[in-house]
Formats: structure tokens, sequence, C-alpha cells
């Protein structure tokens, strides 16, 4: 099961799996934030809140992470669990400057509000190669090895 298209001999992903992808990094990246939060005293009863230089921390960390396992081991561990990879349209490994302008670009497709990465999916629902935004300007796909 791809989720989406084949274009070009690649299995390109749609939105299904990307949001379980999503949802494992999210996982990840909260044991990550409560880990920082042990260590900076800053846990609460119902969980963590992370304020000030810690929370500077957790967040160049949640960044590293997203640029760093795309650029170096193809995709994060909520991608690499699912056998998916972010490769670059010519299907090279992803390199750091195109992870960077994906995950940069993630705030946008975050957008709007009240339910995360809407934008992000329409754009993947409606585009042909199954590129959010991040995607088309990094030149980048996520395929289904």
């Amino acid at each position: 099961m791809t989720n989406g298209e084949v274009v070009g001999g690649k299995n390109l992903v749609s939105v299904g799996l990307r949001l379980v992808a999503i949802i494992i990094d999210m996982i990840v990246l909260f044991i990550l934030g409560y880990l920082i939060a042990m260590v900076s005293g800053q846990t609460t009863a119902g969980g963590f809140q992370l304020t000030g230089a810690p929370a500077f921390v957790y967040f160049i960390l949640s960044f590293a992470y997203y640029i760093l396992m795309e650029a170096y081991v193809g995709g994060t561990l909520g991608k690499l669990v699912l056998g998916l990879r972010v490769e670059m349209e010519d299907g090279s490994p992803c390199t750091i400057g195109a992870s960077l302008i994906r995950n940069l670009l993630r705030i946008i497709d975050g957008l709007p509000g009240f339910i995360p990465y809407l934008l992000g999916a329409i754009l993947v629902w409606t585009s042909p190669t199954r590129q959010r935004l991040g995607d088309r300007l990094a030149k980048t796909y996520v395929v289904k090895k």
C-alpha cells in the first residue's frame, strides 16, 4: 500500500501515512520534552511545561531532529518505521539544504490553527506528485520504499 500515486516509478505518499508518521514523531518529541523537563525541574502533576532556556533547547532539538534525520538517514523515526523516505525529485538522498527548506515551510503547512497541517494536507491531496509546499520548494518527494 503506498497511500498515494506511482509517478515515474516512485510510490509517492499521500496524507494518511504521513499523518501516522507525524504521530510517531510527536511521541518521540514528547519523550524528549519530558526528559528536558525532568532535567530542568519543569515537570508538573499533569506532565511538563517548558519555559525559558529549556524551552529554547527543546525547540532547537526538535527542529534539528527533523532536518538531520531526513538529511542523514532519509527520514524521521516515524517515516522510517513506516518504510517512508524523503528523497530529491531525481531520486538522490535528501540534502541538508532541502531538508532545511522542507522543515522551515512546515510552519506554513501547519497553518491554519485549529486543524494543524490542514493546509499541508490540502496541498498534498491536490498535488499530482503528492507534495506539500515544503516538498515543492525543496524539490523533494516522500516515497514508500
